[in-house]
């Protein structure tokens, strides 16, 4: 039997069973080092292209700010003297994408204009596949297209929340407070002109960027706005006019009360108003006014002291001049004094009563009341009177009584206001102002005894003159009708006439003018005329009748409630 063999040392057992280990071939080697590249490849994509972003980030992302910026800005809410709220900021959602973003540009084309279809356009979705950072896609989403949007969940789509303007009254106040566009900012009406006034400035200076600002108090009264609104929308469809404006004017302060201009437009509908039918007749718009003059001829033709209120002139037969007839609508043929040739609305009366005073003074006259110069006010709306190239004799007389000049409604508000208030010419304001700051931007222009005369021919035209269907039983009315031949090519057109009623009350102590313009009015009914005494002077009526109250003009009943006393 053999004897055991002694047993390995420690170090041959290891050498042993290292021998024993496989050993790795050489196609081994190379798998493992390609995956080791590979992986290295794509470290090497994924860390260039962070830096890539990296790099691109500060570029959105200030286009981001800067978009925000933008739509941030706020505006002061517009209410009216009374505080009603006229225009205010509401939040509302615009679409934006950054490009970079966006992992499938067809997925994100397809799925944003499935809702809003108004996006499927191809330079949508070029925008979309470009390398911009930020790119607006729709301003103003409603809250069920931001969901729909926000649920497809589509990556580099995101919402900024901006200010709108919201106008709570529609076209109520649309020629006065005006409309705003979609990056919020002022275009047409008071909206303008606080922007042009210091808003501007302010969100310039980032004063404005979410912060709520104190809110602008206008001079309008939204409850007589309603009913000047309401009547002339009447008006046009009881007379079938093809447009109408009216003004309620404070005869003390100059406050604009009330200023409508139909039709009119809704400004939370901004593309309504680009349609040149619904622009702001009150200021915007000159006229040939007619008969309406006939006030301030006789103001200037009394106050220039050639000519007294016990003055008669013969109106017996036409006057000749330049080529043309001025004849009278209504003649009486025979002679007139100063009263009757204003309650008769004798044109022939009129023009002498101006010649008698003198062209110089009429065109002196004209213009201290303001009727040859742009009006100055806050609205941008104005427009410039249209005067005769040559002011010769025939253009001033066919001026005595309306004609050959054309002034927008609103300075024949504010002229007529200085007729009947003492005299005092006040420039119109949209803000609020009281007594004794009108008082100390008033100017004198007839004397107290001239506005207290013209007061007296006022009232009695509506008792026993032209105006006698304006008359509201306690409220002592008084004004002046004004029927102007429209000119189409150059002539004047006999059955297309601009229809005017100007007057004030109460005519004791003036406080209010009110003034209705009727654009191409048919008879109510067949065998009726369609002159301004059958249509503005009732729509006037109707407007002093629902809105007296309101402005706290208590009515007069009783003896001696319908006379004023005038010495001469």
């Amino acid at each position: 039997m053999a004897a055991p063999s002694a047993p390995r040392s420690f170090l041959q057992h290891r050498i042993v069973r290292q021998k024993a280990l496989p050993v790795p071939s050489r196609s081994m080697k190379s798998r493992v080092l390609l995956t080791m590249g590979a992986f290295a490849c794509v470290y090497a994509l994924i860390a260039s292209r962070l830096v890539m972003l990296g790099l691109a980030e500060p570029t959105s992302a200030a286009s981001y700010i800067s978009a925000q910026d933008s739509v941030a800005a706020s505006r002061p809410d517009l209410v009216d003297r009374n505080g009603e709220i006229l225009a205010t900021d509401i939040k509302t959602a615009s679409l934006y994408a950054e490009p970079r973003k966006i992992v499938d540009v067809d997925e994100a084309f397809e799925g944003l204009s499935s809702v809003l279809p108004e996006l499927r356009q191809p330079s949508v979705r070029n925008r979309l596949a470009s390398n911009a950072g930020f790119i607006w896609l729709k301003r103003e989403l409603t809250p069920a297209q931001q969901q729909k949007i926000h649920n497809l969940g589509i990556p580099g789509i995101g919402f900024l929340q901006e200010n709108r303007r919201f106008y709570p009254g529609g076209p109520t106040a649309s020629h006065i407070v005006g409309s705003t566009n979609v990056d919020n900012q002022g275009i047409a009406g008071m909206e303008l002109a606080i922007d042009r006034a210091w808003l501007r400035d302010l969100q310039a200076a980032g004063f404005a960027a979410n912060k709520a600002i104190e809110p602008v108090r206008l001079s309008v009264d939204i409850r007589v706005q309603h009913v000047v609104r309401d009547e002339l929308i009447r008006a046009m469809e009881r007379y079938h006019a093809i447009a109408a404006a009216g003004i309620v004017l404070d005869a003390q302060t100059g406050e604009v009360v009330a200023m409508s201009s139909v039709p009119d437009y809704d400004p939370n509908d901004r593309s309504e108003a680009l349609d040149k039918d619904k622009l702001n007749r009150a200021t915007g718009g000159v006229y040939e006014m007619g008969s309406v003059f006939k006030g301030f001829t006789v103001a200037m033709a009394l106050d220039s002291g050639k000519v007294t209120v016990e003055d008669s002139f013969d109106a017996t037969r036409p006057i000749r001049a330049g080529g043309r007839t001025i004849s009278d609508f209504h003649g009486k043929n025979r002679i007139l004094s100063v009263p009757e040739i204003f309650i008769y609305s004798s044109n022939i009366g009129t023009v002498k009563m101006m010649l008698t005073a003198g062209i110089n003074a009429q065109q002196e006259f004209m213009k201290k009341i303001g009727l040859t110069d742009r009006m100055d006010t806050e609205l941008p709306e104005v427009a410039t009177p249209l005067l005769p190239a040559r002011w010769r004799e025939l253009e001033a007389m066919t001026i005595s009584f309306g004609h050959g000049i054309s002034v927008t409604p609103m300075q024949t508000a504010v002229a007529a206001a200085a007729l009947v208030n003492g005299g005092k010419l006040i420039p119109p304001t949209f803000y609020p102002r009281d007594r004794v700051t009108a008082e100390a931007l008033a100017k004198q222009v007839i004397s107290k005894r001239t506005s207290a005369i013209v007061r007296y021919l006022y009232q009695l035209n509506v008792l026993s003159g032209s105006g006698k269907r304006a008359a509201v039983p306690g409220y002592m009315v008084g004004g002046k009708t004004g029927t102007a031949e429209k000119v189409e090519n150059g002539h004047y057109v006999a059955n297309k006439r601009r229809n005017s009623f100007l007057s004030a009350f109460p005519m004791d102590d003036p406080r209010y003018v009110v003034l209705v313009m009727l654009d191409e009015p048919k008879p109510e009914r067949e065998g009726i005329g369609a002159t301004a005494g059958l249509n503005a002077a009732p729509t006037v009526a109707n407007i002093i009748r629902r809105t007296a109250p309101m402005l706290g003009v208590l009515p007069k009943f009783g003896e001696g409630a319908d006379t004023i006393p005038v010495s001469y």
